[in-house]
């Protein structure tokens, strides 16, 4: 009898048209099972399945929405498609919104998302909608096909899933494995390091082929169909549609066996290689076709040639094939990934057409020169107009959508020929919005790779070492001067170019701490600029003017400076400046003179800024700034938060200096304040690996980083020995206050040097933190630091009192709990009962902040001034030792029914903190739910 088969889906269905079983993925099925029982007890997290095209990762995702749904979960499920890649959240967006019961308050979140500039709000708004959503019981999100995703959508689906990740939702995405997009492979690789579970399939074994077999034919597969199926090589869509497209009459059923009537059957195309081709552009469909035709493995050259076109014309077209996962690199080869998918191409062409491309591909010598060499080497007239054309509009959209303009910028590259004279000049324009969207590793490679080629004039070789510095000067601060100071020296460079140059070699040398030669380098600067009347290199040598002021301790005109610095390259637009942005070295020096809040506001706006414009790098940089300013401020959870954010990724091509100033060092900072010695023993090696960087900063960084890890062990001897390179090194290019990173650490190292018996030290950092604060009396904080550091070197009360004083109206709580602790210590001395209110501030200040490694400390002081208990000092209570002060008020907030964004609120915190704190205080208190945890707030503070 024949057979009737009615499907060539991924789900195969029966004959009465009802979905069949899953086949061969039972250890998935448990494994997503296991991640649904977790959420039922409150736990979410991020789940990846990977695998290429056919496997079947959307059926996976389909039987956990509905697995998630039988448990009475609540399932948002959205989808992206290659062709609504410029719908900005389109996917996430499709998937809260849609459905039975989406979102609340969905028109508004729609109106957000239609209205321009208000992407950020509408990313905060899907978090708050989000957790009042899981205030109700689980989430489960399903996402599929994230290699297709926007940029927008991959961002805020990070944002959310970790800014979430205390709630109990769980992310499902699937994406294709292989190739993909550099934005997928950050996220990737973002959400993998912060604990994301990965899922890969893999092939069907035989069992799973045969069984899937019986229920596309309703029978089971005799040895001929097997060998058929075999042919798929466990890929289950393809199968399926082998199977599913074979003629009604090509199989029967005997003795209750399907059999094949006449042998193994013709070629023919499959529906989902037919959809795959048409989401191609023309070209590339063309290609693929092409590459069928002639036998399905061809070099690249071999189709430039059949094409009539050069090889770099065809770039675009085999990276969409080979993304499409259509075809594959083998060696200097393009082949097909799975022999159906060449033959599914190749029955949808006429005859006529496979055998006279078969024939001129045959036609081809071996060492005949394709079309690249054609034409002496140039890109045919209509491919240079194009390139005009894409040029123009990355031009156009590179201040307000780098990563579009970098995609015209890339595609304007593949038009033109190696050996056209303006390719240099596109290698130039493309590496700066390369890096800015995130992508440096390939920006580099694309300059370091013309400069080896040779054969550039002076003025094309300056232009691409100006981008390689410009993108250097976050990565690697010698790496930048070394470029801009190469392109400076070249000879017959115009005037702009040259000022630019020289104004990035400033900026280099500054950041590395060359700080004479910076100033040097500057004054050639201003005159090359003014002649060339070029705004954009005044912008940054103001910056540099702004250094030396503060490097010179006349910080009134350093902040004149950076504000004037700030305020032309906002005139100017951001894509034009030199040092993107110049406003961070305004944030920076406000957050070291005690100017906190000031400091706090320009990071804030900074972020939202390049988020909303999609400045990857430029994000990145601020919130590695905002590191710092949450440190100072003691927001320890914060800070630690965005230095996790803010981790350089695994190919950026340097070390990353400006990480290791910020981030690297806050997370040290942090770990010791916490008495986090795994963090602090990982950051030391890093500190050490900082010694011996060419810049002098980083060293100096490193070697500070080694000093507060060497005291925090007991080792205040070890600590100076270290310090002694920097505070002995020459006066010019030492760091602004005596080796240290900061003002308030002036009372650290006198404490330190003090304890080694280094009395000349400690007395060098206090003329150092005083002769500071009398040049600029408007500044109490530096005031209150020299005080604090005084007292110190004289044991004298009268300077820590009033350095108390001093810092009560500044943000700093972390030095001002070091003052307190330190004027209690010297009551202590003789007036036991006078030192315990200071010991009582202190302990709450840190408390506070989160620094459980000094809560410990002033606690043992306290007992030893005759206080047997702990104080019931903001939020410290006996019942919840586990607990710091700060993770407390987060615990009974959330107790009262608050989500993460209302405590947050109440708190004056981020909601990420709010998170932060929350998952430590369910790992302290080995709770896995609100509820579990709202029943422990209730038993504990009735005092059952």
């Amino acid at each position: 009898m024949s057979v009737n088969r009615m499907t060539t889906a991924t789900a195969p269905e029966g004959p009465d048209g009802v979905p069949t079983p899953l086949r061969g993925r039972d250890i998935e099925r448990a494994f997503i099972e296991a991640r649904l029982d977790a959420l039922d007890r409150g736990r979410g997290g991020i789940v990846r399945v990977e695998g290429p095209a056919g496997i079947g990762r959307s059926r996976i995702l389909a039987e956990a929405a509905a697995a998630a749904r039988r448990r009475g979960t609540r399932v948002f499920q959205g989808a992206a498609d290659p062709h609504e890649q410029f719908v900005p959240l389109g996917p996430l967006l499709e998937g809260v919104l849609a459905g039975e019961e989406p979102l609340a308050d969905a028109q508004r979140l729609r109106d957000l998302a239609g209205t321009p500039g208000r992407r950020f709000w509408l990313l905060q708004e899907l978090g708050d909608r989000l957790r009042e959503a899981a205030r109700n019981g689980p989430l489960l999100v399903v996402l599929d096909d994230l290699q297709w995703c926007d940029d927008l959508t991959l961002l805020t689906f990070h944002s959310l899933a970790a800014g979430l990740s205390s709630h109990p939702i769980l992310w499902i995405v699937a994406v294709r494995g292989g190739s993909v997009p550099p934005g997928v492979r950050t996220t990737l690789d973002r959400i993998r390091q912060a604990g994301a579970h990965g899922l890969a399939l893999g092939a069907l074994g035989d069992r799973a082929v045969a069984r899937i077999a019986e229920d596309v034919l309703g029978a089971p597969p005799g040895p001929d169909v097997l060998r058929l199926a075999r042919r798929a090589e466990g890929v289950p869509r393809l199968l399926v549609e082998l199977l599913g497209s074979l003629p009604g009459e090509a199989v029967t059923i005997e003795n209750g066996t399907a059999r094949l009537t006449a042998g193994p059957p013709a070629p023919r195309e499959l529906p989902s290689v037919v959809r795959r081709l048409d989401q191609l552009s023309d070209e590339a469909a063309e290609l693929v076709r092409t590459t069928a035709a002639v036998g399905g493995t061809v070099t690249v050259a071999l189709l430039a040639e059949l094409f009539g076109r050069s090889s770099a014309a065809l770039m675009t077209a085999v990276r969409e094939a080979l993304d499409a996962d259509l075809l594959a690199e083998s060696g200097d080869r393009l082949a097909f990934r799975h022999d159906l998918v060449r033959e599914a191409v190749e029955a949808g062409l006429p005859l006529s057409l496979r055998q006279a491309l078969s024939r001129q591909a045959a036609g081809s010598a071996p060492g005949s020169t394709p079309a690249d060499a054609a034409e002496g080497g140039g890109a045919a007239r209509g491919d240079a107009a194009e390139a005009d054309r894409l040029r123009a509009e990355a031009a156009e959209l590179s201040g307000t959508a780098p990563g579009t303009a970098a995609e015209r910028s890339l595609k304007a590259l593949e038009l033109i020929a190696a050996d056209a004279p303006e390719r240099p000049r596109v290698i130039a324009e493309t590496i700066p919005l390369l890096w800015q969207t995130g992508r440096a590793a390939r920006a580099r490679a694309l300059g370091a790779t013309a400069l080896a080629a040779g054969g550039l004039g002076p003025e094309d070789e300056a232009l691409i070492r100006l981008a390689l510095a410009r993108l250097a000067v976050p990565i690697d601060f010698s790496e930048a001067v070394l470029q801009a100071r190469a392109g400076a020296a070249l000879p017959g460079v115009s005037p702009t170019v040259r000022a630019r140059l020289l104004a990035t070699l400033a900026v280099g040398l500054s950041m590395s701490g060359a700080h004479a030669a910076a100033e040097q380098v500057a004054a050639e600067a201003w005159e090359t600029a003014a002649a060339a009347g070029d705004r954009s290199a005044e912008a940054t040598l103001t910056t540099v003017r702004s250094a030396v002021s503060f490097h010179r301790m006349d910080l009134a005109e350093a902040f004149r400076q950076a504000e004037r610095s700030a305020a032309l390259a906002d005139a100017l637009g951001v894509s034009t400046s030199l040092w993107v942005p110049e406003a961070l070295w305004h944030a920076l020096l406000a957050n070291t003179t005690g100017r906190t809040e000031e400091a706090l506001a320009v990071v804030e706006e900074g972020i939202r800024a390049t988020r909303e414009q999609g400045r990857t790098a430029a994000t990145r940089m601020w919130l590695m700034t905002r590191t710092r300013v949450l440190l100072e401020t003691g927001r320890l959870a914060e800070a630690r938060a965005d230095a996790e954010a803010a981790a350089p990724a695994a190919d950026d091509p340097g070390p990353g200096n400006l990480a290791d100033v910020t981030l690297r060092y806050v997370m040290l900072r942090v770990a010791l304040h916490t008495g986090d010695r795994r963090t602090a023993e990982a950051y030391a090696a890093e500190a050490r690996r900082m010694r011996s960087d060419g810049a002098p900063v980083v060293r100096h960084f490193g070697t500070w980083m080694l000093a507060l890890t060497a005291d925090h062990e007991g080792r205040p001897d070890r600590a100076m020995a270290a310090l002694d390179a920097v505070m002995t090194s020459p006066a010019a290019d030492r760091p602004a206050y005596a080796g240290l990173i900061d003002p308030a650490d002036a009372p650290v190292l006198v404490r330190m040097a003090l304890r080694a018996g280094a009395h000349e030290r400690a007395a060098q950092a206090v003329a150092m933190a005083e002769k500071r604060a009398v040049l600029n009396p408007d500044l109490p904080f530096l005031a209150a630091t020299a005080a604090h550091a005084r007292g110190l070197l004289d044991n004298d009360l009268a300077p820590l009192v009033r350095a108390v004083r001093l810092y009560e109206d500044c943000p700093r709580v972390l030095a001002r709990a070091s003052a307190l602790e330190d004027a209690g210590r010297k009551l202590a001395a003789t007036r036991k009962p006078e030192a315990v209110p200071y010991f009582e501030t202190a302990l709450a200040l840190y408390a506070r902040s989160g620094a459980e490694w000094d809560v410990a400390r002033v606690g043992r002081r306290l007992r030893a001034a005759g206080v047997r208990r702990r104080p019931s000092t903001d939020g410290l209570s006996d019942a919840w030792p586990e607990l710091t002060a700060a993770e407390l008020r987060v615990v009974r907030l959330v107790a009262q029914g608050l989500t993460n964004r209302e405590a947050a609120g109440h708190l004056s915190l981020s909601p990420h903190t709010v998170g932060s704190h929350l998952r430590r205080a369910f790992t302290k208190l080995d709770v896995t739910s609100r509820a579990e945890l709202t029943r422990l707030v209730r038993l504990r503070d009735d005092g059952a």
